[in-house]
């Protein structure tokens, strides 16, 4: 399938385990160029008590965690819908990609919190720029659990639907930006960095 804009873009959260990886299965099947990632030091993902999240290093594969959640208790990882998420997530690609990592670039990066859009600038500000192309960061904090991470990739791609409608975005961002924070009654922000 040909991809519809050639819009490149990354769908960031912390773990690049649930609300990224959601965004990415959805926005790819509609036909858009897409990669995921997650910016925090660690995966971390709910256990059997609030404090006792399973915590393991970016580079394990979505298959090793799949396999300790299994092996730990099949039943409570079944019921919390970890073993649904990690199936859906190995179908899409191999492992929890960081994004400080990634030496790609992007026209678009959506982060699902503020906390993340604030790593990405972050790091971004500690990059030289190679060509001086421009790109938009853009946040919406979607709440971390799956019904909100189905919902926040629905706008995600509403979103990326209305952008690449514009003909001009650098010009049109901040309309489109404010026509869709009215339509999906979440405050945005908003940044442009150089790649």
């Amino acid at each position: 399938m040909a991809p519809i804009s050639d819009l490149r873009i990354a769908v960031i959260c912390s773990c690049n385990m649930n609300r990224s990886m959601e965004a990415h299965h959805f926005l790819s099947k509609k036909g858009f160029i897409v990669k995921s990632f997650g910016t925090g030091d660690k995966i971390k993902i709910p256990g059997s008590a609030a404090d006792k999240p399973n915590i393991y290093d970016f580079g394990i594969t979505y298959d090793e965690i799949y396999q300790d959640l299994l092996n730990k208790d099949k039943t409570l990882y079944t019921q919390n819908g970890m073993l649904h998420t990690l199936d859906r997530n190995k179908r899409i690609k191999s492992h929890p990609e960081k994004f400080q990592e990634a030496n790609e670039k992007f026209d678009l990066l959506i982060t699902c919190e503020e906390k993340v859009y604030d790593q990405v600038l972050e790091f971004m500000e500690t990059q030289e720029p190679s060509d001086n192309s421009i790109a938009h960061v853009i946040n919406f904090d979607i709440p971390d659990n799956l019904e909100e991470a189905t919902i926040g990739a629905f706008l995600i791609s509403d979103l990326c639907t209305m952008i690449i409608k514009s003909e001009d975005l650098d010009n049109d961002i901040e309309e489109v930006l404010h026509t869709f924070e009215d339509k999906a009654e979440r405050p945005i922000l908003h940044s442009i960095i150089f790649n």
